[in-house]
């Protein structure tokens, strides 16, 4: 059974060190939220993060294994990718609707690697260390449907009638300009046709007399 544990030590190392950067990346993606109740979500998931970096430190003591050494490329990938939205696009509802599902990959990321991890622990048979795993795996699941239902109830619609209003003004705007192209022709006074040149009289010739005979 070394195998196996070799494969539950390589999962642990990788959720360590995913824990410990989504600890720093958390306030980042609070701090850029619109929306209150997705700032709520990402805030109460930070603490939680923190509960589950110290698991996975007495997970890895009770499997006599070390967590150093190893520094999880897949979720840095995945923070990048969310640090260059907030920085790329401007503060809004329709960036809390492209925020939700970057924090769904990282939460659907760690659900594969701590359902993993349980099995691994189940197969070692690591009683204890299994319920430590899936606690945190059953709490990874109820963030991720969180997230879900703030997405659907709150900041899709939100977002939605943000962009259909921002249309319609813009629709108005140009309406607007339309109308007043017209006005401004009737309003400018009609350019005066220069008078027609006065034709002078033709100057009568003289009458001379027929001479008398």
């Amino acid at each position: 059974m070394k195998g196996i544990k070799e494969v539950l030590e390589a999962e642990l190392k990788d959720l360590y060190s995913a824990e410990n950067q989504l600890v720093k990346a958390l306030p980042k993606m609070a701090k850029g939220a619109v929306s209150e109740q997705l700032r709520a979500a990402f805030e109460a998931h930070l603490e939680q993060t923190r509960v589950h970096v110290t698991r996975l430190e007495k997970v890895a003591e009770i499997a006599q294994i070390s967590l150093k050494g190893k520094r999880c490329k897949g979720m840095e990938g995945l923070l990048i990718e969310g640090s260059e939205l907030l920085s790329e696009e401007k503060k809004s509802l329709s960036r809390d609707v492209a925020l939700i599902p970057a924090a769904q990959r990282v939460e659907h990321y760690e659900m594969a690697a701590y359902g993993s991890a349980v099995v691994f622990a189940r197969m070692l048979g690591l009683t204890q260390a299994e319920k430590i795993l899936n606690q945190t795996l059953e709490e990874e699941k109820k963030a991720d449907a969180k997230l879900t239902q703030i997405a659907e109830g709150k900041v899709n619609p939100a977002a939605m009638a943000e962009a259909q209003e921002a249309m319609a003004m813009n629709g108005k705007g140009h309406e607007n300009g339309k109308a007043s192209k017209p006005a401004a022709k009737a309003a400018a006074p009609a350019a005066k046709k220069p008078a027609a040149p006065v034709k002078k009289a033709a100057a009568k010739k003289p009458v001379v007399a027929a001479p008398s005979n």
